[in-house]
């Protein structure tokens, strides 16, 4: 089963929308353009990594988090509350994780960090929050929709930094 991460997303959010510049001419259109995305690389058996900043005033989170493909996980962001969190359609739903994908050990976290486990060790910090704004540390990935072209991304998509070892 592929894994697949993302974070940012940020449905239902024209405010976010109008000051990032989405491509994007309405919050509908996002919405929509974000699913359609989605639900191309993703498969219905896929695991996803949603690392945070789900939804933000969307009318309909439960019935949007039903159409996307995949099993489908959440670590919390500063723009999740409870009624996110607790949607039944997420297979788990915390605020941090490590776990391991293609042998590489990950943190993920929806905020960067200066340091994490296994850092020294090869591992990597998935996150978002910054929406692209961030300059990377090694072996650090900002997997958020907007530094990513608007859809989930695998870890072969995934490059490290110029100069900086993958571990």
């Amino acid at each position: 089963m592929p894994s697949w991460f993302t974070a940012d997303t940020h449905f239902g959010h024209g405010a976010l929308r109008a000051l990032l510049r989405r491509p994007y001419d309405s919050t509908a259109a996002m919405d929509a353009g974000l699913v359609a995305a989605w639900n191309e690389a993703v498969g219905p058996d896929d695991e996803v990594w949603h690392l945070g900043d789900f939804a933000v005033g969307h009318r309909d989170p439960a019935g949007l988090l039903a159409a996307l493909h995949g099993v489908k996980h959440l670590i919390w962001g500063n723009n999740d509350p409870s009624a996110i969190r607790a949607l039944p359609g997420w297979a788990s739903s915390q605020p941090y994780a490590e776990l391991e994908r293609e042998g590489r050990a990950l943190v993920l976290c929806h905020y960067p960090f200066r340091s994490w486990n296994g850092q020294g060790k090869g591992a990597w910090n998935l996150h978002g929050h910054s929406h692209g704004r961030l300059k990377p540390l090694p072996r650090q990935f900002d997997v958020g929709v907007d530094p990513r072209g608007y859809r989930p991304v695998r870890l072969s998509d995934l490059r490290p930094a110029k100069g900086g070892a993958d571990g």
